[in-house]
């Protein structure tokens, strides 16, 4: 992490942590965004000149983030093998604090559980259409880890056909999800999240949000065990109601190459005003590590071993979340403070 993300970061969570009050919700300034962009594509700009046009209704430090964002995503800056940028990183990180703390007002609790250093592999249930969850994760164990890290994460291969948002997904630390993708980076001893229900998980219904779809066959567990990376459960409150799936438009998904195409309360009814993800309060819990090294790498072969640490992650997750969506209350009405649970303690030690 560079050291004016550190310092950021560190200035951020000061903040969080001294002001509990009810926080104002940047409602005005993400409206302005949507109509300046799209006014912008309406008089025939590019994408990203409607974009930088938009983005004069920010907050400032928001506005210089998104900017600076936009110059790194048209220039020739310096990436690392997988495409990750951490200038970018670090030009965008005011506007995903932004979010983090005045749209969706994270709690975020256990983080601690997160090892400091060397490979491990988040596992977190998946919502929202977008990668909203991961950028979260990111952002939490950034702003309110003792020894902040940056998180890499796996993503729908759909994601890196859309333009714009694929350049953006490399630059911010996102692979394409595959067995492959996930070793290699746990051998580079990076903090990789992986989310065991793909597609199936933004594709819930909004009757079925909070209930997780099936883990597929442990793939997860698998790395894991030949990497010897330690699992983190992660359960993630809030990302099931930014866009609730009223309904599914299959030929438009396969027009735009997505696995679904969502009919929400507000899209494609408000046009691109539809896009912006509601103002939901989320909570983000990083459950106790499930330790494999002592396991071996040959554990991976023992299907019935994947298959009950696959179920055991499973049932953590479930059982946090559905704890989670009673403490949190109003999915959408109240402040940002700290919820009833006494493990938040280990942030304040």
């Amino acid at each position: 992490m560079s050291p004016a993300r550190r310092q950021r970061s560190g200035r951020a969570q000061t903040a969080a942590d001294g002001a509990r009050g009810p926080t104002a919700l940047p409602l005005r300034p993400a409206v302005a965004l949507l109509r300046g962009l799209q006014g912008g594509l309406g008089r025939g700009l590019g994408p990203l000149e409607a974009l930088a046009g938009a983005a004069l209704g920010l907050p400032r430090e928001a506005r210089a983030g998104l900017e600076g964002a936009l110059r790194r995503l048209e220039g020739d800056f310096s990436e690392d093998e997988w495409g990750f940028d951490e200038g970018f990183a670090d030009a965008v990180s005011p506007l995903l604090e932004m979010m983090y703390d005045r749209w969706w007002r994270v709690e975020a609790l256990g983080v601690p559980n997160v090892p400091a250093h060397g490979r491990a592999l988040l596992v977190a249930n998946h919502a929202g259409v977008l990668p909203w969850d991961a950028a979260m994760i990111a952002v939490a164990v950034m702003r309110e880890h003792p020894l902040p890290r940056n998180v890499r994460f796996l993503a729908l291969s759909w994601a890196f056909d859309l333009p714009w948002l694929s350049t953006a997904v490399r630059k911010l630390g996102g692979a394409a999800a595959s067995p492959y993708n996930a070793i290699r980076l746990l051998e580079q001893d990076q903090l990789v999240a992986v989310f065991p229900e793909g597609a199936r998980g933004i594709g819930k219904d909004w009757s079925e949000r909070y209930r997780l779809q099936r883990f597929g066959r442990g793939g997860f567990v698998e790395i894991a065990l030949r990497t010897g990376a330690p699992i983190v459960p992660v359960a993630v409150v809030g990302s099931e109601e930014i866009y609730p799936k009223l309904a599914d438009v299959r030929p438009l998904a396969k027009l735009v190459g997505a696995p679904y195409f969502p009919i929400t309360p507000t899209f494609p009814l408000l046009g691109p005003l539809g896009a912006v993800p509601l103002p939901s309060r989320w909570r983000i819990e990083f459950c106790e590590p499930i330790e494999t090294a002592s396991l071996g790498s040959e554990a991976a072969d023992d299907r019935r071993l994947v298959l009950e640490l696959a179920e055991r992650v499973r049932e953590t997750i479930q059982e946090r979340l559905l704890t989670g969506v009673i403490e949190r209350g109003s999915a959408f009405v109240g402040r940002r403070g700290p919820f009833r649970d006494a493990r938040r303690s280990d942030r304040l030690r």
